[in-house]
């Protein structure tokens, strides 16, 4: 033992002297860098020993400290939107002093997202679209996110303030998942909500570094998801940007008290970040953001039987339609028809007379049914039909235990039982929160293992309430979702592992808990026979039919809660009791377990010396479903599904620089699906120096998301969501009570309606192999600078799904264990289920896109945009929600500086787009052509590293829709004081 501590010892001081000699032989170098033209101290500037990997960053106070092992060295100072600067540094100098030129050179960006490695993004061989951190501080939007929707070829849907989607190329829906978001590296979609929270759940907007959006196919090296693009999503490395920064930004909206008096809006963030030595910094970031929520607010009236498979708008109002059903009302989704409820009364009524009757046997119902037609008999015709008070003293003569269904016999006599009856409804304002409420903390701790290689562990936390478009109008309430990432990232090679914890926390089917709301007030047994008895009153009295109508429901809703019923008892009672046991709330913990790495061989193999790079990669993912039954079919316990996928990438120049050509291949393999192999080929043409034509071949695909093959839910029409697993329809029996497609279902109504009902008109729906759906693309561009001065980006490209995963509307009786067509016709003994499923025929798009950015004198720049996407025919029966407006435009007018020294800054934009037919499965119908103008105006103050902006989105609050149903989007005005954010 002492022998063991004399040689640690020994080897101990070797190794102290070692480092020692180092130090002494190693030197110093600091210094401050300043903007040439202000003076003021310049943050974030890359600081690199010329010819090597050594370096580091200047922190929040332009102040940088680098080791350097002799002199004389090379320095080398680069910062986006500065010329570079190289300082040849001959001996150690007390404090290096070194100013940077302002220098914005359109199109100098370099991405990384097109390829997986860095290159500049007028070469990249796809369309790109990035948004820079200077983007960000300056961009006329209340939230960075929003500024995707600035983007050429972007659609954004918004389900509520904080809650929105992102889409391209079509497609479009609250929580698309044809589009992959990764914040980070990490698929930033809840992995059993099934929809990308990056603005409700991810970075806090001072964190945020910059943006790269892929609008087109993308699954060749981002997997399951990437059929239309994908947003990455990169946060600031605490090595970089250093120091104390803060945003606090209070507005107002609701300024006309349209939908809500006047409320306020809180946006506060803060963010640290240390380097507390060469090999170790940290940061830490928080965001909070509070307002009143946009509201839905569509009163239109909607039939969910007729038309499209998810139904359509149709006229009237509560006063004039007895079976009126609200857009954005519920509860009013319970209807009958006043003859099946009349049908129930008249087997009661049997039924009692049988069991008077049960003294003659076998001749009881005989008897009972001969005595029931007698005495309906008199209220069709006969001495005691002339009114209502005659027929019921008449039946209480004869049998006093009838007397009280007398006005429903005289009612289904003289027709007053003709049609449907739907419940009343509530008002969103009277069901959901209005306020919108996020919460965000984020972190990372970094660590350099060497000058190429940097290990990290990030965590990503968030919570709020915010309201969700799905099938229902889904109301979240503490909402949570936490990622943890493991990582090391070298210059050529990353691995990775990181988790997904997602919770629903308090959130509830709004739709369905209105509904329920009203059957524990007054269940539909006891409400649709007095509802009929008051109109068989007021009709008998002689009021006008429209009159009874409204008079009746005023008394079957007598004492009915009204207004703001979610501090009612019986409401949070049903809020708070899962879907899978008669109520409204969600139970959803579902986990994602993700583990990659990625190889960048070229300097490995010496390809960088021939012009070449090989990239490899690989992935594994592990979903977790548990939602307790309230919405997955997981009432029997978890349910897993792995999925594991590898990709290569190899690219070569040729003719020097003037031809690239890549290549890339990916192969994936699901649990519940076969194996599918995506390849991608892309060139880049050198016209001319910044002038190149694109030219890709692309595929995609996506595996059926967790809810596509196993959902099983129960929504506010009465329909059942369904995935498309054969093992669903197996549970409810298709093979012996046979589901009937939509449309032969309504031609065998068409014909019960003409006297001659045919059954043989039904159809059983048959399902073939589910499978995963795929894309290929052929995309055409071009990208150039012109002059210094104008940026051109256009493309054109055309694309075919095949195996088109939608949904399918089929209807089953519920007598599981007698089934008769005629059930199917009755909206009671009938139950229909959306069903996941492929298209038999493939789906054609196509589009195009174009943007100028020019820039002018005196700080100066105008941009514009103009796109397009048209979607080709469909299969008979398949909803492919599209959602994509013929024309959308932006034009923006900026301005980086001027007056005050160049302090005052401006950005102003302009979006129009067509009106257009959108399709959801929570409604179908027509959105307004629209065109909204955002605004902000900067004031930089530099000796305190600071920036005051005071803006407005929608400024002239001019209210508009982005989807159907969801709700209406007015004007939001806000002042904000950012520090140290340069």
């Amino acid at each position: 033992m002492r022998k063991f501590l004399r040689h640690f010892s020994l080897l101990s001081l070797l190794a102290l002297s070692v480092v020692t000699l180092k130090a002494q032989n190693a030197s110093t170098v600091n210094g401050t860098v300043k903007n040439s033209n202000t003076a003021e101290a310049l943050s974030a500037v890359s600081v690199t020993v010329k010819g090597t990997t050594n370096g580091t960053y200047t922190d929040d106070k332009g102040s940088f400290r680098i080791s350097v092992a002799k002199t004389p060295i090379t320095l080398i100072f680069s910062s986006v939107d500065y010329s570079d600067k190289e300082v040849v540094i001959s001996s150690i100098s007390p404090k290096l002093e070194v100013s940077l030129t302002p220098s914005f050179v359109l199109g100098s960006e370099v991405v990384v997202a097109a390829s997986r490695v860095a290159e500049r993004i007028l070469e990249s061989p796809v369309s790109i679209e990035r948004i820079s951190n200077a983007t960000i501080k300056n961009a006329p939007a209340s939230n960075y996110y929003d500024i995707l929707g600035t983007l050429k070829g972007v659609d954004v849907i918004a389900a509520s303030l904080t809650f929105k989607s992102v889409g391209t190329r079509g497609f479009n829906v609250s929580g698309n998942t044809r589009l992959n978001q990764l914040i980070d590296g990490m698929d930033n979609q809840a992995p059993g909500l099934n929809f990308s929270v990056g603005s409700v759940i991810g970075l806090t907007e001072l964190d945020v570094d910059n943006i790269e959006l892929l609008p087109g196919a993308s699954s060749a090296l981002y997997g399951s998801g990437g059929m239309n693009g994908t947003v990455l999503i990169n946060s600031k490395n605490p090595f970089k940007y250093q120091g104390l920064s803060f945003q606090v930004k209070n507005g107002i909206k609701d300024v006309d008290n349209y939908q809500r008096p006047l409320s306020p809006y809180k946006d506060w963030s803060v963010r640290w970040a240390q380097k507390v030595n060469d090999r170790f910094a940290y940061k830490i970031a928080a965001q909070f953001v509070e307002a009143q929520d946009w509201l839905g607010n569509d009163a239109t009236n909607y039939s969910r039987t007729t038309g499209t498979p998810n139904g359509q708008t149709i006229s009237g109002t509560r006063d004039t339609d007895p079976n009126y059903d609200g857009v954005n009302f519920y509860g009013d989704e319970t209807t009958t028809s006043l003859s099946s409820v009349f049908g129930s009364v008249k087997n009661g009524i049997i039924s009692s007379l049988t069991a008077a009757y049960a003294g003659y046997g076998s001749l009881a119902g005989a008897y009972a049914t001969g005595a029931y037609n007698t005495l309906y008999g008199y209220a069709q015709a006969g001495p005691y039909s002339g009114n209502l008070a005659t027929y019921s003293a008449f039946l209480k003569s004869q049998n006093a235990a009838l007397a009280p269904y007398a006005p429903l016999l005289y009612g289904n006599a003289k027709g007053y039982f003709a049609g449907d009856v739907s419940r009343t409804g509530y008002a969103e304002k009277d069901i959901v929160d209005p306020t919108t409420l996020n919460v965000k903390f984020t972190g990372s701790m970094n660590y350099k293992l060497s000058d190429k290689t940097e290990a990290s562990f990030s965590f990503y936390n968030g919570t709020g309430n915010t309201v969700y478009t799905g099938s229902d109008r889904y109301a979240f309430r503490g909402l949570r979702m936490g990622q943890y990432k493991l990582e090391i990232k070298s210059k050529d090679w990353l691995v990775r592992a990181y988790t997904t914890r997602e919770d629903a926390g308090a959130s509830y089917n709004a739709t369905i808990a209105a509904r329920y709301f009203n059957e524990a007030w007054s269940p539909s047994s006891t409400w649709f026979p007095t509802y009929m008895t008051a109109l068989t009153s007021y009709r008998d009295a002689g009021l006008p039919a429209a009159s009874a109508v409204v008079a009746a429901r005023a008394i079957a809703d007598a004492n009915r809660p009204t207004g703001n019923i979610r501090l009612n008892t019986m409401f949070q009672n049903l809020t708070n009791t899962p879907i899978s046991q008669g109520g409204a709330l969600l139970l959803d913990k579902t986990n994602l377990n993700v583990y990659e790495g990625q190889y960048n061989l070229s300097n490995a193999l010496g390809l960088d010396k021939m012009g070449a790079d090989l990239l490899v990669g690989g992935i594994m993912k592990q979903y977790v479903l548990n939602s307790q039954g309230t919405v997955f079919a997981d009432t029997a316990g978890k349910i897993t599904i792995n999925e594991s996928g590898a990709y290569a990438q190899l690219s070569k120049k040729f003719l020097g620089d003037l031809l690239k050509v890549s290549a890339s291949g990916r192969y994936d393999k699901s649990t519940n699906f076969d194996g599918r192999f995506t390849p991608r080929v892309s060139m880049v043409f050198k016209l001319a120096q910044d002038n190149n034509i694109r030219l890709s071949y692309q595929t995609a695909y996506r595996f059926p998301t967790t809810q596509n093959q196993w959902i099983n839910l129960l929504v506010g029409g009465g329909t059942r969501l369904m995935g498309g697993l054969p093992a669903l329809r197996d549970h409810y029996n298709f093979n012996t009570n046979p589901a009937y497609t939509l449309a032969s279902v309504n031609a065998f109504g068409a014909s019960a309606l003409a006297g001659a009902p045919n059954p043989a008109l039904l159809k059983q729906a048959v399902f073939n192999e589910f499978k995963p759906e795929s894309m290929s693309s052929m995309e055409l561009g071009y990208k150039a600078l012109w002059a210094k001065k104008l940026l051109v980006d256009f493309y054109v490209y055309s694309g075919t799904y095949t195996n088109f995963i939608g949904g399918v509307t089929v209807l089953q009786s519920r007598n599981a264990a007698a089934p008769s067509p005629l059930d199917v016709l009755d909206a009671s003994k009938r139950m229909a289920y959306s069903i996941s499923t492929n298209s038999d025929g493939d789906v054609k798009t196509k589009g195009w896109g174009l943007s100028l950015d020019y820039l002018l004198p005196r700080n100066f720049s105008v941009s514009g945009s103009i796109f397009s996407d048209e979607i080709g025919e469909v299969a008979p029966g398949v909803v492919p929600y599209f959602n994509s407006p013929k024309i959308r435009a932006n034009i923006a007018l900026n301005n980086s500086g001027f007056l005050f020294s160049n302090r005052l800054g401006f950005s102003a934009n302009f979006h129009y787009q067509d009106g257009f037919n959108y399709e959801s499965t929570f409604a179908v119908g027509k959105l307004s052509a629209y065109q909204t103008v955002d605004a902000v105006l900067t004031f930089k103050v530099p000796n305190y590293r600071s920036l005051i902006k005071a803006g407005g989105t929608n400024i002239f609050n001019k209210y508009y829709r982005t989807a159907y149903g969801s709700p209406q989007i007015g004007g939001l005005y806000y002042v904000s004081f950012a520090y140290n954010v340069f």
